[in-house]
């Protein structure tokens, strides 16, 4: 008789606690394992496709944007800010260029909003009537011109006046090629930090 119940005891033992067959995912966590990695996945693909949406990375091609920006340079630019408001004076943006011209977006700054009168001269750039104060560029424009700025359009230029392609060139930005307002460079590591926008305070005084 004692051994009959010492059988029994074996054998629901083997069985488990619940009288199931022993499992390795049980005794091992396996399915609580994979079931975290899954999560995790999850979680980081849906992070990926958040930050992609908001954002983009972008390289710098040429030097257009010195001193500001060099050659090689990585940016990362902000999607929703212009979901929120319209570019401003001074803004660095990403663009597609018009017309197509490249298949590398560009990066210029925003000078003439829709309503404005673009003049260059004097080697000075002017904004209805106001000459801009721009520290941050290469050299004074060589080029003479003016530009009404039409409704839906921006006028941009680059930094190193005489050497880039930008509106003194191929005209007037339209609004729905602008990509995203620079906010972040990332690389190279001398780089790092926050991308140098302007304000012009003699614009603001006469508003």
């Amino acid at each position: 008789m004692a051994s009959e119940h010492l059988g029994e005891d074996l054998s629901a033992a083997d069985a488990g606690v619940d009288g199931q067959e022993p499992s390795l995912t049980r005794s091992f966590g396996i399915r609580s394992w994979l079931q975290d990695v899954l999560e995790t996945l999850l979680l980081a693909a849906i992070l990926f496709f958040v930050i992609n949406t908001l954002t983009g990375r972008y390289q710098v091609h040429g030097q257009s944007m010195e001193p500001s920006l060099h050659d090689g340079q990585y940016l990362i630019a902000s999607k929703v800010t212009y979901w929120l408001h319209p570019p401003e004076r001074g803004d660095v943006i990403v663009l597609d260029p018009p017309n197509r011209t490249s298949e590398v977006p560009y990066i210029k700054r925003v000078i003439g909003l829709p309503g404005d009168l673009v003049e260059v001269k004097d080697q000075r750039v002017w904004v209805n009537g106001i000459a801009l104060n721009e520290p941050y560029i290469n050299e004074p424009p060589s080029y003479p011109g003016n530009w009404v700025v039409s409704e839906g359009e921006y006028f941009v230029l680059g930094d190193n006046r005489n050497n880039s392609s930008d509106s003194h060139s191929w005209g007037l930005l339209p609004e729905d090629h602008v990509l995203g307002k620079a906010f972040f460079s990332y690389w190279p590591p001398e780089s790092w930090g926050e991308i140098p926008h302007y304000s012009f305070p003699e614009l603001l005084e006469v508003q």
